[in-house]
């Protein structure tokens, strides 16, 4: 009903409503992030992993710290699952979380802030000290009607650093710091914002082990990108001018990927990471960057990453004693999903069988077949089912997603099912696992709810579900 109310308002009245409830709850709650130092940490992909690693490193060092992502809330030692199906909360609910990490004398806050929720000036009573950009691909176009738009929403929270107050803690003034990933295409509008410090982070060479091709999302070969540009020694080469700063590099090298994890050097500094794929060696040099510009250093930062050995619902594997291997990942759309099984391929298996869906009804269209063609070209069998339909029919999304799989060599009832009910989906992709397989269970992650009609939602979480019927799979084999 409110939904059906809100096509028929004038954008820019819900435009001005969204404004002044921003204004309005950082006003309630007495401007709270004021009283701490905030990052944000924005981009396609990796948001929440950069999210939990900032707060994982700023935590070991000592610092009290708070944080909000896709992932979970946290409030210093207090943390719980984010069961919202939303990563930027409301603009009360937002206020109110971080005075909450104020009253616990969190120093940090780490809030992983979105296009969306920009759009929806969720970011504006916020006051960021340290913004981090991870990358840029197209996503979330029909939201915002054009990858352009999309790219500038990204672009209003950078432009808003400069128009952020300055704070003093412990009488030393908090420098306004932008951090991106040289590595993506779009670096250069990012670090062209005003900031009093600038880094950038990325990897020294284009191969891994001699075999494994670097392929950051948006990367590639692009005539309109030059990483060359930027200046190992800080500042912008060829006489090239940045807002205020100079650029500071922190480069990865000697990057080792293996099937338990990745290892890669900094200066003469040894990380060694027990997170798969070389896409977490990126989400780990963001957080690294970030720590080094508080002052932590590599050593501490090496000896403390490699101390984190998972994250929730990213590459998540599920150990019940099972003969085969069972990966629960957040991973929902093509890009994504194809990253996944870049590091999918580097894990001994025998056949891979992959649960999917397509995450969000009235979501972009086109992704659809084009992850039932992935997973058709990758898995050995191919299982899909519903996945946070909202208003449309669930059936027609999976028709949509199985198509593609079809068009792939796919065939319904041998090695494509098509399931309506996802428990179902995961019963299905469990029984038929041998020894040896690999089940992924992909599109929701550690999420905890299935939204269907009208926004109701559905307790959820692949991993629990994913036990339960594995454990009536063992309790009847011999």
């Amino acid at each position: 009903m409110l939904s059906q109310f809100k096509k028929i308002i004038p954008k820019p009245l819900i435009k001005l409503y969204h404004y002044l409830l921003a204004i309005a709850a950082n006003f309630f709650y007495d401007s709270p992030s004021d009283k701490l130092i905030v990052i944000g940490v924005t981009g396609t992909s990796g948001k929440s992993t950069v999210v939990y690693l900032i707060t994982k490193l700023l935590e070991s060092a000592g610092y009290k710290v708070g944080c909000a992502s896709t992932i979970l809330f946290k409030v210093e030692k207090n943390e719980w699952l984010n069961d919202k199906k939303m990563t930027m909360v409301g603009r009360f609910a937002l206020q109110k979380l971080i005075k909450r990490m104020v009253k616990a004398n969190c120093q940090y806050a780490v809030i992983e802030t979105t296009s969306q929720g920009i759009e929806q000036y969720r970011h504006l009573g916020i006051n960021y000290d340290i913004l981090v950009f991870t990358n840029l691909y197209p996503e979330h176009i029909q939201a915002h009607g054009s990858f352009a738009n999309y790219k500038n929403a990204k672009l209003k929270l950078f432009a808003k650093l400069k128009n952020d107050s300055p704070k003093l803690f412990v009488g030393q003034k908090i420098k306004k710091t932008i951090i991106a990933n040289l590595d993506d295409e779009h670096a250069s509008e990012f670090l062209d914002q005003w900031a009093e410090e600038k880094y950038g982070f990325g990897i020294a060479q284009k191969m891994i082990n001699d075999k494994l091709q670097i392929m950051n999302p948006g990367e590639a070969e692009d005539p309109r990108w030059n990483r060359d540009k930027f200046s190992a020694e800080g500042g912008l080469a060829s006489g090239e001018k940045t807002q205020n700063s100079k650029l500071k590099t922190i480069m990865a090298d000697k990057i080792e990927i293996e099937s338990d994890g990745a290892s890669f050097q900094i200066d003469d500094t040894q990380f060694n990471l027990k997170l798969l794929g070389q896409h977490n060696v990126y989400h780990a040099l963001a957080a690294i960057t970030v720590c080094l510009s508080q002052g932590l250093s590599l050593e501490v930062l090496a000896k403390n990453l490699q101390n984190i050995s998972g994250i929730p619902g990213r590459l998540e594997f599920i150990k019940e004693s099972q003969p085969f291997k069972i990966i629960v990942d957040y991973a929902f759309e093509p890009k994504a999903v194809s990253a996944l099984y870049k590091v999918v391929k580097q894990i001994f298996h025998q056949k891979i069988i992959h649960v999917l869906g397509s995450a969000g009804g009235g979501r972009d269209v086109s992704r659809r077949p084009a992850l039932g063609q992935l997973a058709g070209q990758n898995a050995d069998i191919v299982i899909v089912t519903n996945e946070d339909p909202y208003n449309e029919d669930p059936q027609k999304i999976i028709d949509q997603v199985g198509q593609g799989a079809i068009s792939a060599g796919k065939t319904v009832g041998q090695n494509l099912f098509k399931i309506l009910d996802r428990r179902q989906a995961i019963a299905k992709a469990l029984s038929l696992a041998q020894p040896n397989d690999l089940v992924l269970i992909t599109g929701k992650g550690s999420e905890q709810a299935i939204v269907g009609k009208n926004n109701k939602k559905i307790p959820w979480d692949d991993r629990i579900v994913a036990r339960e019927e594995l454990g009536k799979i063992l309790s009847i084999k011999p």
